[in-house]
């Protein structure tokens, strides 16, 4: 399996300069086919009712939203209209509580979608949408990249988080065209539980699983000497010079993390290498 199919989203194609680079560089590394989704933000809110709003206000800001999408789908396919890689650009608009619909329905049909981190002076409410429809109604693995990344240069030292989830042993399945080329991963254990069935080998299957398709991977077990996982994540990553985190996304629910944090959402706002994610 390869990712044959990659897909970008963009609101503003501007601001994700870099990220619509990063995109046609993994594109070309892939040989791959991008897609390029730029959507226009209706910024009504669904549910709310202005006082003295008319059908013509609201009629407007469709109107606004649509345009947006317009100029960007016109600033994309300029921009990739000299590339030597397989392209197609699409358009949609929706308000922020509607954008699962075309998001999911671009990313379910796509092998890897390419993403900026969420959080930052690239994010927004927007961003964290499309995000999370991705990896919740799209159900498609994310490459969510730091803030400024273009590249594809990375995946030769991988950290691969481990803490016998579902959601992430579907981001390690997912991520397996990655895990084979890597030339190093390591399989990141934090405070693995006293019980269970891994208790006695943390990590064992997994290596197992992994080296029965050629991946090299080795096992680090990690006590939590920090308040929070994320921050040992982030610390053996730097420790071990790894360009890559792959991890599952979201084990508790998205309002919990979004209220109390959590792995999913402190990684994402703190992240300096790309993080491959899956639910």
């Amino acid at each position: 399996m390869a990712y044959k199919s990659i897909l970008t989203i963009t609101t503003d194609p501007d601001g994700a300069a870099a990220q619509i680079d990063a995109a046609v560089a993994l594109a070309r590394r892939e040989d791959a086919h991008l897609d390029v989704l730029c959507i226009g933000v209706d910024q009504t809110q669904t549910g709310y009712y202005y006082a003295g709003a008319t059908a013509i206000l609201t009629q407007e800001a469709y109107n606004q939203a649509k345009e947006e999408a317009a100029a960007a789908e016109a600033a994309v396919r300029k921009r990739l209209a000299a590339e030597d890689i397989r392209w197609a650009v699409d358009t949609a608009v929706g308000q922020i509580g509607a954008l699962s619909r075309p998001v999911a329905l671009q990313a379910r049909f796509s092998d890897l979608v390419v993403l900026s981190k969420p959080y930052g002076a690239q994010g927004g409410a927007a961003a964290e949408a499309i995000v999370e429809a991705a990896l919740f109604e799209g159900r498609a693995p994310v490459l969510v990249l730091p803030e400024g990344y273009s590249g594809a240069d990375y995946g030769q030292r991988i950290a691969l988080a481990w803490n016998q989830s579902d959601e992430a042993l579907i981001a390690t399945r997912a991520a397996l065209p990655i895990l084979k080329s890597a030339a190093a991963v390591d399989i990141t254990i934090i405070d693995p539980p006293a019980h269970g069935p891994e208790r006695s080998d943390p990590g064992g299957m997994l290596s197992q699983l992994l080296s029965r398709h050629g991946v090299h991977a080795e096992v680090s077990v990690l006590a939590k000497t920090l308040p929070r996982t994320s921050e040992i994540l982030s610390r053996h990553v730097r420790d071990i010079n790894a360009d890559m985190v792959v991890m599952g996304a979201y084990s508790h629910s998205r309002f919990r993390e979004a209220i109390l944090g959590g792995t999913t959402r402190n990684m994402l706002e703190h992240t300096e290498v790309p993080v491959f994610m899956a639910h």
